[in-house]
């Protein structure tokens, strides 16, 4: 299905519908949301879901084992999870969303399956310390995103994966914090479709960065 489809991409417009047919095919529904954020001024961003393909190259960089919890940070309706079930990969993912009625439609679909969680709420409330990875696709502001990183750095006991897409501006937070190790960067502009094509699908390009945090390099900084 999503195979077919590709060779008719050739605008982001193509490219939206070509992913609400994977939704559909997963979800039953389109998990798009309205581009403007419902709760500014509480610091949140738009709860817009990630493309799939973006998706396909981010998440690919984990290697999920059974024992995997990740938490997608501002999880909007839910395109990691449905992503994470059309892959049947294994472990457990959790997604928090602030905004109640994006929350409402991520578990909606999501609540039948087992191994997909949808928590309404603030994650700077959220206890951190069970999860393995994280991805964030922007979801707030950079004085949140502070208070964030700094909540991982007290709540987590194990070495975690931290995926932050849309990152843009938002990097130097990580940079020289004790522990924090970055293991990947890019940028995401274009698409490639069926027949090897570049089409433009976001107005500038957004950048990404992949980091590890280890507990024990933070303890070790501060010696």
């Amino acid at each position: 299905m999503a195979r077919g489809k590709e060779r008719l991409v050739c605008s982001e417009a193509d490219l939206v519908a070509h992913d609400i047919e994977i939704d559909h095919a997963i979800c039953g529904r389109s998990l798009f949301a309205p581009d403007e954020p419902r709760l500014a001024e509480k610091g949140a961003h738009s709860s817009s879901p990630t493309f799939y393909f973006v998706l396909r190259e981010l998440l690919g960089k984990l290697d999920p084992t059974s024992r995997t919890r990740l938490l997608d940070v501002g999880c909007g309706t839910g395109r990691v999870l449905a992503y994470w079930l059309w892959q049947g990969l294994p472990g457990q993912v959790t997604g928090i969303e602030l905004d109640p009625e994006a929350a409402a439609v991520a578990r909606s679909w999501s609540a039948k399956y087992d191994n997909l969680h949808v928590v309404e709420g603030n994650v700077l409330e959220h206890d951190l310390s069970p999860y393995t990875d994280f991805y964030l696709f922007n979801p707030f502001d950079p004085s949140i995103l502070k208070r964030f990183i700094e909540a991982v750095e007290a709540q987590v006991t194990r070495p975690v994966t931290v995926i932050h897409m849309s990152d843009n501006g938002d990097t130097w937070w990580y940079v020289g914090r004790p522990g924090w190790t970055q293991v990947d960067e890019g940028t995401f502009y274009t698409y490639q479709n069926a027949r090897g094509y570049q089409i433009k699908v976001y107005q500038c390009h957004q950048h990404y960065t992949v980091w590890r945090f280890d507990p024990a390099g933070r303890q070790a900084g501060a010696l």
